[in-house]
């Protein structure tokens, strides 16, 4: 494997940890204001995030290739609103998906077809992951300023549960 590109792998695997701390500190901001739905979405996102992590983790170990954990960041967004974490989820997706996308030009440009494999579901999950923040925004705009209306958002929140992710490596 390319040097550049393990590197780049590697690094993901310590970002995509970065995200799960992320998404904690989001589903604690939410906890501690009350919406336990909101808190469920997050610690859901978390647990997605974590896995991610060892798909990558897993794939440069199949692949022969030294795995180096490096320290987890403190997350440092400040959650000043409700709007502000949702906004702050987007915003972490798309650099989520810059680096994606930065793995995958690496890989294509020294031909590694099977890393570039790998990644086809993660610049696919990518999109769904932005939808999905983009979707808790549009939502929240429209009906997170009533009482009633986020009481709703939030118990639909609730309901979401973890789906491990169908990649086989």
């Amino acid at each position: 494997m390319d040097a550049k590109v393990h590197a780049l792998l590697n690094e993901q695997i310590n970002k995509e940890f970065y995200s799960a701390y992320l998404y904690l500190d989001f589903s604690n901001y939410f906890e501690e204001a009350g919406l336990e739905g909101f808190a469920n979405w997050y610690k859901v996102q978390a647990q997605e995030e974590r896995d991610h992590a060892m798909l990558f983790y897993t794939y440069l170990q199949n692949e022969n290739m030294k795995v180096t954990l490096d320290a987890i960041a403190k997350p440092d967004k400040e959650l000043t609103s409700h709007m502000a974490v949702l906004e702050a989820g987007l915003e972490h997706e798309k650099y989520v998906t810059s680096l994606i996308n930065d793995i995958y030009a690496a890989a294509y440009d020294v031909r590694d077809f099977r890393t570039m494999q790998f990644l086809d579901w993660f610049v696919k999950e990518q999109g769904e992951e932005e939808t999905n923040a983009n979707d808790l925004i549009t939502k929240m705009e429209l009906f997170g300023s009533a009482p009633k209306s986020l009481y709703m958002l939030n118990q639909e929140l609730a309901a979401r549960v973890y789906t491990a992710p169908s990649l086989v490596l």
